[in-house]
């Protein structure tokens, strides 16, 4: 129970809430409504301040002083722990259902409490819209709620813990072991003549001494993995996870600006278990030794992609795990295609990855689109490549992976050509983007991704670096095409009524901004890379505002989680995921934000129409 209804000083409640999503980008006037309709109240430590399992709330609170423990009804175990500063309770109170999980204090605090009907407003707005897409809002169900995400975006320097190991290139094997064990841990660095760093773990152990028949008195540079992968201590949490994902790494040094070790990563500081078992399941991908286990590993994938969100991830993450885990499926499909008797000295070529999984914003919806790029001294091979790829389609579309329906695929003369020949081809639609369907075949290929092979055989991506200053009419070109495609006016009336009917959601409303933020990235020289990575850059080459770029990425993590959500519950229905969402289906609270992030791109567009065409 509060121990007081009211502080006697509410002068700063306004401030204090304008400094803490999701009111920061809350008026004035706003602020002042939210502070004279709050209350303040007390409450010892230890004290229930909500449970959420036998009620549906109509306020939310925030932790002025204090902090407070989630945990659940069932066995109390900690969901999470909410400092000043922080809300909780918004989850049962936008869904509209009750919730397993208590909040009680930790300490003796402080709360806010903030009532429904003034706090709903403010989560349709940008700074709303960034604290739900990454919240556990995104994988919460009545049944089962999810409060923290299991990847955050804290520093890394935040995570690491512990002394280094630290060893010497000339110590044995057997004396760094036994220091890895009285250590209790499962790495050794070894500093480099060069300054670098190089790394002995426990795999090292087992594949390069054990397993080669290696005494252990062998000195430890003759085994070490060297140079070792090495992050900053400012990346956050989620990018390194990223990295050590694609690069099948468990353990990451993290070093000062000035080259100092700070620690090591280990897989188990960055993942939760939902997150773990993407790694398992690219170490199950590396291990299929024939075509029918990798489809049947293969199968497992949507299911990655549907834990990971049901588990609190955010749909950002998600997406990018899913489509790290695809482009592996993707690489062990070709080794085995090639590993065909058939196929031997088949070489000097690069696989690309196009499309969403390129940009890691895979759904369970996604096909597989690619392209192929060769040397030119290999033109002879074209053919024999060209059935190698759709060899490796006709495995993928066995592991749920189907080819780009629209036949944008390495089997296809078009999307398989020699690197002059791409090279040739860029240069035709920098010159003339009209022709030969170029803005098209452009905006695909920018997208590429190189996941087998020579990454400098992928020409066009080169072509288009100095495309601002060499080629400012196809830059205007693209964005004249950016700004071309529009949303369907029924489709938008039945959002803005809230009525009925049907709405895809990836083409007219994700695609206009993928297709910006190219554009976007193009103006900063920028040519494969995330439709957020694209917007912040185009935002510091002045394709738009600051405040546009954030807007965008904000609603874009909006659509993210609308599209995963949507895709995650067809799934578990045993329905294909796709796009289509019906109006009456969503709540209240996803038709306003659906609405509302249409008003933000038709503005965001028309500012950037106003001013990029002209200024390009």
């Amino acid at each position: 129970m509060p121990t007081s209804s009211e502080r006697p000083d509410r002068s700063d409640l306004p401030a204090f809430l304008a400094g803490h999503t999701p009111f920061q980008g809350s008026t004035e006037s706003e602020l002042a409504d939210l502070a004279d309709g709050a209350s303040v109240e007390g409450f010892p430590a230890d004290a229930v301040v909500a449970d959420y399992a036998t009620r549906v709330p109509d306020e939310i609170w925030m932790v002025r002083d204090g902090a407070v423990a989630l945990r659940a009804s069932g066995d109390g175990s900690l969901i999470d722990t909410v400092g000043p500063g922080g809300i909780f309770g918004y989850l049962p109170l936008l869904t509209g259902a009750g919730m397993d999980f208590e909040a009680r204090t930790s300490a003796p605090s402080t709360l806010i409490r903030l009532p429904g009907a003034l706090v709903r407003a403010q989560f349709a707005k940008p700074a709303g819209l960034a604290f739900l897409a990454s919240s556990g809002w995104s994988g919460a169900t009545a049944e089962r709620p999810t409060i923290a995400p299991t990847i955050d975006s804290r520093p890394v320097a935040e995570l690491v813990h512990g002394e280094v190991l630290m060893a010497e290139p000339s110590n044995s094997v057997r004396d760094v072991v036994i220091e890895m064990t009285a250590r209790h841990v499962s790495y050794a660095l070894i500093r480099l003549p060069d300054g670098r760093l190089g790394i002995f773990t426990d795999r090292d152990l087992r594949t390069r001494v054990v397993a080669a028949g290696l005494s252990v008195e062998v000195p430890i540079a003759e085994v070490m993995s060297a140079p070792a992968r090495t992050v900053t201590a400012d990346l956050t949490a989620d990018s390194v996870l990223m990295e050590m994902l694609e690069c099948g790494l468990r353990h990451m040094p993290v070093l000062t600006p000035r080259g100092e070790v700070l620690g090591v990563l280990e897989d188990a500081d960055l993942l939760a278990a939902s997150a773990r078992q993407s790694f398992m399941l690219r170490r199950s991908i590396a291990q299929a030794d024939d075509p029918a286990a990798l489809q049947q590993v293969g199968r497992r994938v949507t299911g990655i992609a549907v834990d990971l969100f049901r588990n609190g991830t955010k749909a950002t993450a998600t997406s990018a795990i899913l489509s790290v885990v695809i482009d592996s499926l993707v690489r062990r499909a070709l080794e085995l295609v090639l590993a065909q008797p058939v196929n031997a000295g088949l070489d000097g070529f690069a696989w690309l990855t196009l499309g969403s999984v390129a940009r890691r914003e895979a759904m369970p919806s996604s096909d597989v689109d690619s392209a192929l790029s060769w040397r030119d001294d290999h033109a002879d091979q074209a053919p024999r490549l060209r059935a190698v790829a759709a060899e490796v389609h006709t495995l993928l579309d066995g592991c749920g992976l189907p080819s780009d329906r629209n036949g944008a695929i390495a089997a296809t003369a078009r999307f398989s050509r020699s690197e002059a020949d791409w090279r040739h081809a860029a240069q035709g639609w920098l010159q003339d983007p009209l022709r030969d369907r170029g803005l098209i075949f452009s905006s695909l290929l920018l997208d590429g991704r190189v996941v087998w092979g020579d990454p400098r055989l992928h020409s066009v991506a080169a072509a288009y670096q100095r495309v601002r200053e060499e080629h400012p009419n196809a830059l205007r070109l693209q964005l004249l095409n950016a700004l071309s495609g529009r949303v369907r006016t029924r489709s938008l009336r039945d959002v803005l009524s809230r009525r009925g009917g049907t709405f895809d959601l990836k083409s007219h409303a994700l695609t206009p901004i993928v297709n910006l933020a190219r554009w976007g990235g193009l103006t900063a020289g920028l040519t494969s890379a995330s439709t957020p990575t694209r917007l912040e850059a185009g935002a510091q080459a002045g394709a738009f505002s600051e405040r546009d770029a954030r807007t965008l990425g904000d609603v874009f993590a909006m659509l993210q989680r609308l599209r995963l959500a949507h895709q995650v519950e067809q799934v578990a229905a045993g329905h294909p995921p796709g796009d289509v969402i019906t109006m009456s289906e969503l709540s209240p609270l996803n038709r306003s934000l659906l609405g509302d992030g249409l008003r933000e791109i038709a503005a965001v567009r028309r500012r950037v129409g106003n001013v990029g065409i002209h200024g390009v």
